[in-house]
Protein backbone atom coordinates (compact mmCIF):
# COMPACT_ATOMS: atom_id res chain seq x y z
CA UNK A 1 0.00 0.00 0.00
CA UNK A 2 1.16 3.47 -0.89
CA UNK A 3 1.96 6.10 1.65
CA UNK A 4 0.35 8.58 -0.58
CA UNK A 5 -2.85 6.95 -0.50
CA UNK A 6 -3.09 8.53 2.87
CA UNK A 7 -3.08 11.94 1.79
CA UNK A 8 -5.65 14.79 2.13
CA UNK A 9 -5.52 18.06 1.96
CA UNK A 10 -5.91 20.45 4.97
CA UNK A 11 -6.46 24.33 5.32
CA UNK A 12 -3.39 26.00 7.52
CA UNK A 13 -6.65 27.74 9.45
CA UNK A 14 -7.84 23.95 10.91
CA UNK A 15 -4.66 23.23 12.83
CA UNK A 16 -5.74 24.48 16.73
CA UNK A 17 -2.64 26.66 17.71
CA UNK A 18 -5.25 26.53 21.34
CA UNK A 19 -7.74 24.37 23.31
CA UNK A 20 -11.09 25.11 22.94
CA UNK A 21 -11.53 27.85 26.00
CA UNK A 22 -13.14 25.42 28.01
CA UNK A 23 -12.82 21.56 27.94
CA UNK A 24 -15.26 19.12 27.49
CA UNK A 25 -16.91 21.28 24.33
CA UNK A 26 -15.47 20.19 21.74
CA UNK A 27 -17.36 18.93 18.50
CA UNK A 28 -17.36 15.20 17.82
CA UNK A 29 -17.72 13.91 14.24
CA UNK A 30 -19.04 10.08 15.11
CA UNK A 31 -18.49 7.58 12.20
CA UNK A 32 -20.51 4.42 11.82
CA UNK A 33 -17.96 2.25 10.40
CA UNK A 34 -20.73 -0.79 9.32
CA UNK A 35 -22.44 1.63 7.21
CA UNK A 36 -20.45 5.04 6.39
CA UNK A 37 -23.16 6.99 8.39
CA UNK A 38 -21.81 10.56 10.05
CA UNK A 39 -23.10 12.50 12.47
CA UNK A 40 -22.10 15.81 14.02
CA UNK A 41 -22.15 15.37 17.70
CA UNK A 42 -20.34 17.20 20.92
CA UNK A 43 -17.74 15.44 23.33
CA UNK A 44 -20.60 15.04 25.77
CA UNK A 45 -22.91 13.17 23.86
CA UNK A 46 -20.53 10.46 24.19
CA UNK A 47 -22.67 9.15 26.90
CA UNK A 48 -25.05 8.04 24.37
CA UNK A 49 -22.99 5.58 22.54
CA UNK A 50 -21.60 3.74 25.15
CA UNK A 51 -23.98 1.07 27.29
CA UNK A 52 -23.38 -0.04 31.35
CA UNK A 53 -22.31 -3.49 28.79
CA UNK A 54 -19.68 -1.90 27.28
CA UNK A 55 -16.09 -0.51 28.59
CA UNK A 56 -13.80 2.78 28.53
CA UNK A 57 -9.75 2.18 28.73
CA UNK A 58 -7.76 5.11 28.96
CA UNK A 59 -4.47 5.81 28.95
CA UNK A 60 -3.10 7.34 31.98
CA UNK A 61 0.44 8.56 31.17
CA UNK A 62 1.27 11.85 32.43
CA UNK A 63 3.28 14.28 30.24
CA UNK A 64 6.77 16.36 32.05
CA UNK A 65 8.61 19.09 30.83
CA UNK A 66 10.58 17.13 28.72
CA UNK A 67 11.55 19.46 26.24
CA UNK A 68 15.08 21.50 28.15
CA UNK A 69 16.66 24.81 26.42
CA UNK A 70 20.24 25.75 27.87
CA UNK A 71 23.86 26.25 26.63
CA UNK A 72 27.17 24.70 26.24
CA UNK A 73 29.11 26.21 28.64
CA UNK A 74 32.62 26.45 26.82
CA UNK A 75 31.05 28.38 24.35
CA UNK A 76 27.61 29.76 25.33
CA UNK A 77 25.95 28.17 22.50
CA UNK A 78 22.40 26.95 22.45
CA UNK A 79 21.60 23.67 22.90
CA UNK A 80 17.93 21.69 23.70
CA UNK A 81 17.44 18.62 24.81
CA UNK A 82 14.11 16.96 24.65
CA UNK A 83 13.73 14.03 27.36
CA UNK A 84 12.14 10.80 25.72
CA UNK A 85 12.55 8.28 27.96
CA UNK A 86 14.54 6.71 31.17
CA UNK A 87 17.41 4.28 29.84
CA UNK A 88 18.51 1.52 32.46
CA UNK A 89 21.69 1.73 33.52
CA UNK A 90 23.18 -1.32 31.01
CA UNK A 91 21.21 -0.30 28.14
CA UNK A 92 23.11 -0.19 25.06
CA UNK A 93 20.04 0.86 22.57
CA UNK A 94 17.25 3.41 22.68
CA UNK A 95 14.34 0.75 23.76
CA UNK A 96 12.26 2.21 26.29
CA UNK A 97 11.32 0.09 29.50
CA UNK A 98 8.57 0.36 32.63
CA UNK A 99 11.40 -0.12 35.27
CA UNK A 100 13.47 2.85 34.62
CA UNK A 101 11.24 5.38 36.16
CA UNK A 102 11.15 9.31 36.33
CA UNK A 103 13.85 9.33 39.40
CA UNK A 104 16.14 8.21 36.70
CA UNK A 105 19.36 10.29 35.73
CA UNK A 106 20.34 8.15 32.79
CA UNK A 107 17.50 9.69 29.42
CA UNK A 108 17.60 8.75 25.79
CA UNK A 109 17.25 12.28 24.35
CA UNK A 110 17.00 14.19 21.36
CA UNK A 111 19.69 16.73 21.23
CA UNK A 112 19.69 19.69 19.54
CA UNK A 113 22.31 21.86 18.38
CA UNK A 114 24.47 24.32 15.85
CA UNK A 115 27.40 22.65 16.89
CA UNK A 116 28.91 18.92 16.52
CA UNK A 117 27.64 16.95 19.57
CA UNK A 118 30.73 14.71 20.87
CA UNK A 119 30.75 12.17 23.83
CA UNK A 120 31.48 13.50 27.02
CA UNK A 121 29.92 17.15 25.81
CA UNK A 122 28.44 18.77 28.58
CA UNK A 123 25.30 21.18 28.76
CA UNK A 124 23.90 23.30 31.80
CA UNK A 125 20.53 24.24 31.89
CA UNK A 126 18.65 26.17 34.49
CA UNK A 127 19.27 29.93 35.61
CA UNK A 128 22.14 29.08 37.14
CA UNK A 129 22.67 26.18 35.23
CA UNK A 130 22.33 24.06 38.29
CA UNK A 131 20.86 21.25 36.12
CA UNK A 132 24.14 19.25 34.10
CA UNK A 133 23.74 16.66 31.03
CA UNK A 134 26.57 15.11 29.64
CA UNK A 135 26.36 13.09 26.38
CA UNK A 136 27.35 9.57 26.85
CA UNK A 137 26.91 7.60 23.29
CA UNK A 138 24.46 8.30 20.14
CA UNK A 139 22.39 6.17 19.83
CA UNK A 140 20.02 5.36 16.39
CA UNK A 141 18.06 7.84 15.27
CA UNK A 142 18.91 11.60 14.15
CA UNK A 143 19.86 13.11 17.19
CA UNK A 144 19.46 10.51 19.87
CA UNK A 145 21.84 10.04 22.34
CA UNK A 146 22.26 8.54 25.99
CA UNK A 147 22.44 11.85 28.63
CA UNK A 148 23.67 11.73 32.03
CA UNK A 149 21.97 14.83 33.89
CA UNK A 150 23.85 15.60 37.42
CA UNK A 151 21.54 17.88 39.65
CA UNK A 152 21.43 18.53 43.99
CA UNK A 153 17.95 18.46 43.66
CA UNK A 154 15.23 16.01 42.15
CA UNK A 155 14.87 15.76 38.68
CA UNK A 156 11.47 16.08 38.38
CA UNK A 157 11.51 19.09 40.34
CA UNK A 158 13.50 21.09 38.36
CA UNK A 159 11.93 19.68 35.35
CA UNK A 160 9.07 21.59 36.83
CA UNK A 161 10.81 25.21 37.60
CA UNK A 162 12.52 25.64 34.33
CA UNK A 163 11.07 22.90 31.79
CA UNK A 164 9.10 23.06 28.86
CA UNK A 165 5.92 21.21 28.30
CA UNK A 166 6.88 19.89 24.77
CA UNK A 167 3.77 20.44 22.48
CA UNK A 168 3.85 19.27 19.03
CA UNK A 169 5.86 21.15 16.47
CA UNK A 170 2.64 22.67 14.57
CA UNK A 171 1.70 24.02 17.68
CA UNK A 172 3.56 27.54 17.71
CA UNK A 173 4.35 29.00 20.48
CA UNK A 174 5.52 32.32 21.43
CA UNK A 175 7.61 31.05 24.63
CA UNK A 176 5.71 33.37 27.43
CA UNK A 177 5.06 32.05 30.72
CA UNK A 178 1.50 32.30 30.40
CA UNK A 179 1.68 29.74 27.92
CA UNK A 180 3.78 27.37 29.28
CA UNK A 181 1.53 27.51 32.52
CA UNK A 182 -1.59 27.15 30.03
CA UNK A 183 -0.39 24.09 28.34
CA UNK A 184 0.58 22.45 31.41
CA UNK A 185 -3.00 21.96 32.40
CA UNK A 186 -4.71 21.43 28.66
CA UNK A 187 -2.12 19.60 27.93
CA UNK A 188 -2.95 16.83 29.77
CA UNK A 189 -5.56 14.43 30.37
CA UNK A 190 -7.63 15.03 33.63
CA UNK A 191 -6.78 11.41 34.74
CA UNK A 192 -3.00 11.65 34.09
CA UNK A 193 -0.96 9.67 36.88
CA UNK A 194 2.24 7.61 35.58
CA UNK A 195 4.83 10.51 34.47
CA UNK A 196 6.53 9.58 31.41
CA UNK A 197 5.52 10.85 28.30
CA UNK A 198 6.89 13.78 26.12
CA UNK A 199 3.06 13.76 24.17
CA UNK A 200 0.11 13.97 24.92
CA UNK A 201 -2.83 10.84 24.63
CA UNK A 202 -4.57 13.60 22.62
CA UNK A 203 -8.25 12.13 22.34
CA UNK A 204 -8.22 12.01 26.13
CA UNK A 205 -7.85 15.48 26.67
CA UNK A 206 -11.44 16.16 25.89
CA UNK A 207 -13.29 14.86 29.03
CA UNK A 208 -14.13 16.31 32.06
CA UNK A 209 -15.31 15.15 35.83
CA UNK A 210 -18.86 16.12 34.29
CA UNK A 211 -18.54 13.43 31.65
CA UNK A 212 -17.13 10.75 33.20
CA UNK A 213 -20.22 11.22 36.06
CA UNK A 214 -22.61 10.80 33.26
CA UNK A 215 -20.63 7.88 32.10
CA UNK A 216 -20.51 6.30 35.63
CA UNK A 217 -24.18 7.52 36.60
CA UNK A 218 -24.95 4.93 32.92
CA UNK A 219 -22.68 2.25 34.95
CA UNK A 220 -20.24 2.24 32.42
CA UNK A 221 -17.09 0.83 33.84
CA UNK A 222 -13.69 3.02 33.40
CA UNK A 223 -10.32 1.01 33.73
CA UNK A 224 -6.63 2.26 32.47
CA UNK A 225 -3.53 1.08 30.59
CA UNK A 226 -0.19 2.94 30.21
CA UNK A 227 1.79 4.00 27.64
CA UNK A 228 4.25 6.08 27.89
CA UNK A 229 4.14 8.59 24.42
CA UNK A 230 7.15 9.40 22.74
CA UNK A 231 8.42 11.90 19.44
CA UNK A 232 7.61 9.17 17.11
CA UNK A 233 3.71 10.02 17.56
CA UNK A 234 4.50 13.12 15.16
CA UNK A 235 7.31 11.28 12.77
CA UNK A 236 6.43 11.22 9.27
CA UNK A 237 5.68 8.38 7.00
CA UNK A 238 8.68 8.46 4.23
CA UNK A 239 8.69 5.76 3.32
CA UNK A 240 7.12 5.11 -0.19
CA UNK A 241 5.24 2.34 0.68
CA UNK A 242 3.73 1.88 4.04
CA UNK A 243 4.72 -1.73 4.81
CA UNK A 244 8.41 -0.20 5.21
CA UNK A 245 7.80 2.69 7.97
CA UNK A 246 8.91 1.70 11.26
CA UNK A 247 7.39 2.37 14.36
CA UNK A 248 9.87 3.51 17.60
CA UNK A 249 9.25 1.62 21.04
CA UNK A 250 7.29 2.68 23.44
CA UNK A 251 6.97 1.60 27.28
CA UNK A 252 3.58 0.30 28.09
CA UNK A 253 1.81 -1.55 31.33
CA UNK A 254 -1.49 -3.69 31.54
CA UNK A 255 -2.59 -4.04 35.15
CA UNK A 256 -4.10 -7.15 36.18
CA UNK A 257 -7.57 -5.27 36.82
CA UNK A 258 -7.68 -4.09 33.21
CA UNK A 259 -6.99 -6.82 31.82
CA UNK A 260 -9.61 -8.80 33.73
CA UNK A 261 -11.74 -6.45 32.91
CA UNK A 262 -11.59 -6.52 29.07
CA UNK A 263 -11.58 -10.27 29.16
CA UNK A 264 -14.99 -9.74 31.60
CA UNK A 265 -16.19 -7.56 28.60
CA UNK A 266 -14.90 -10.07 25.61
CA UNK A 267 -16.92 -12.59 27.26
CA UNK A 268 -20.69 -10.86 27.97
CA UNK A 269 -20.05 -9.56 24.22
CA UNK A 270 -19.57 -5.86 25.27
CA UNK A 271 -17.40 -3.38 23.11
CA UNK A 272 -14.46 -2.56 24.28
CA UNK A 273 -14.30 1.31 23.54
CA UNK A 274 -10.99 2.81 23.28
CA UNK A 275 -9.71 6.72 24.35
CA UNK A 276 -7.02 6.85 21.81
CA UNK A 277 -4.59 5.45 19.70
CA UNK A 278 -2.35 4.87 22.15
CA UNK A 279 -4.76 3.15 24.22
CA UNK A 280 -5.48 0.21 20.95
CA UNK A 281 -1.53 -0.12 20.56
CA UNK A 282 -1.07 -1.11 24.00
CA UNK A 283 -4.10 -3.87 23.58
CA UNK A 284 -3.51 -4.78 20.20
CA UNK A 285 0.47 -5.59 21.51
CA UNK A 286 -0.51 -7.82 24.70
CA UNK A 287 -3.60 -9.35 22.46
CA UNK A 288 -1.51 -10.83 19.71
CA UNK A 289 0.93 -12.57 22.76
CA UNK A 290 -1.79 -13.85 24.67
CA UNK A 291 -2.52 -17.75 24.14
CA UNK A 292 -4.41 -18.45 27.06
CA UNK A 293 -7.48 -20.30 26.74
CA UNK A 294 -10.47 -17.76 27.56
CA UNK A 295 -8.72 -14.64 27.40
CA UNK A 296 -8.39 -12.24 24.62
CA UNK A 297 -5.03 -10.13 26.42
CA UNK A 298 -3.11 -10.42 29.55
CA UNK A 299 -1.66 -8.30 32.06
CA UNK A 300 1.85 -6.83 31.95
CA UNK A 301 4.59 -4.54 31.00
CA UNK A 302 6.93 -3.89 27.59
CA UNK A 303 7.73 -2.12 24.45
CA UNK A 304 5.38 -2.10 21.73
CA UNK A 305 6.47 -1.17 18.33
CA UNK A 306 3.50 -2.13 17.13
CA UNK A 307 1.97 -0.62 13.15
CA UNK A 308 -1.88 -0.92 12.53
CA UNK A 309 -2.43 -0.03 8.90
CA UNK A 310 -5.10 -1.66 6.53
CA UNK A 311 -5.37 -4.48 6.43
CA UNK A 312 -5.83 -5.48 10.35
CA UNK A 313 -7.99 -7.56 12.36
CA UNK A 314 -8.56 -5.89 15.76
CA UNK A 315 -8.39 -8.23 18.87
CA UNK A 316 -9.64 -5.84 21.13
CA UNK A 317 -10.80 -2.09 19.96
CA UNK A 318 -14.48 -2.26 18.89
CA UNK A 319 -15.05 1.61 19.21
CA UNK A 320 -12.29 4.13 18.99
CA UNK A 321 -12.18 8.16 20.35
CA UNK A 322 -9.84 9.75 18.47
CA UNK A 323 -8.70 13.12 16.99
CA UNK A 324 -8.59 13.95 14.38
CA UNK A 325 -5.15 13.21 12.46
CA UNK A 326 -2.03 14.44 10.35
CA UNK A 327 -2.02 13.75 6.60
CA UNK A 328 0.22 10.36 5.61
CA UNK A 329 0.25 9.77 9.68
CA UNK A 330 0.43 6.06 11.07
CA UNK A 331 -2.32 7.73 13.22
CA UNK A 332 -4.58 7.99 10.36
CA UNK A 333 -3.56 4.37 8.73
CA UNK A 334 -4.14 2.92 12.24
CA UNK A 335 -8.35 4.50 11.85
CA UNK A 336 -8.03 3.60 8.21
CA UNK A 337 -7.39 -0.39 9.50
CA UNK A 338 -10.67 0.24 11.85
CA UNK A 339 -12.81 2.18 9.93
CA UNK A 340 -12.09 1.77 6.24
CA UNK A 341 -9.38 4.10 3.71
CA UNK A 342 -12.29 5.40 1.99
CA UNK A 343 -14.67 6.21 4.88
CA UNK A 344 -11.99 7.77 6.47
CA UNK A 345 -10.92 10.05 3.75
CA UNK A 346 -14.48 11.11 3.37
CA UNK A 347 -15.38 11.32 6.77
CA UNK A 348 -12.33 14.26 6.89
CA UNK A 349 -13.56 15.78 3.72
CA UNK A 350 -16.42 16.31 5.55
CA UNK A 351 -14.96 17.78 8.88
CA UNK A 352 -12.82 20.50 7.01
CA UNK A 353 -15.87 21.21 5.27
CA UNK A 354 -17.50 21.98 8.37
CA UNK A 355 -15.20 23.42 10.04
CA UNK A 356 -13.59 21.16 12.65
CA UNK A 357 -10.28 21.75 14.48
CA UNK A 358 -7.74 19.05 13.73
CA UNK A 359 -4.78 17.67 15.56
CA UNK A 360 -3.54 17.46 19.36
CA UNK A 361 -5.98 20.43 20.27
CA UNK A 362 -8.73 20.21 18.14
CA UNK A 363 -11.89 18.36 17.64
CA UNK A 364 -12.89 14.48 17.89
CA UNK A 365 -14.21 11.68 16.42
CA UNK A 366 -15.63 8.57 17.23
CA UNK A 367 -15.55 5.40 15.24
CA UNK A 368 -18.44 3.19 16.74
Amino acid sequence: MKTRQFWYPLPERLIAQHPAERRGTEKMMVLHRQTGVLEHRHIADIVDYITANDLLVVNDTKVFPARLIGEWPDTHGAVEILMVNAAPMDADDARPSMTAGQDSLRWNCIVGSGRKCREGQQAAFGPAGELKATLLKPLAGIGMWQVEFACDRPLMDLLDEFGHTPVPPYVKREGTREEELADRERYQTIYAKHVGSVAAPTAGLHFTPEIFAALEAKGVPRVAVTLHVGPGTFRPVKAENVEDHQMDFEAFTVPPETAAAINACKARGGRVFCVGSTTVRTLETVAAATHAPGQVVTAGSGASDIFIYPPYAFKVCDALLTNFHLPQSTLLMMISALAGRERVLCAYAMAVRNNYMFFSYGDCMLIV
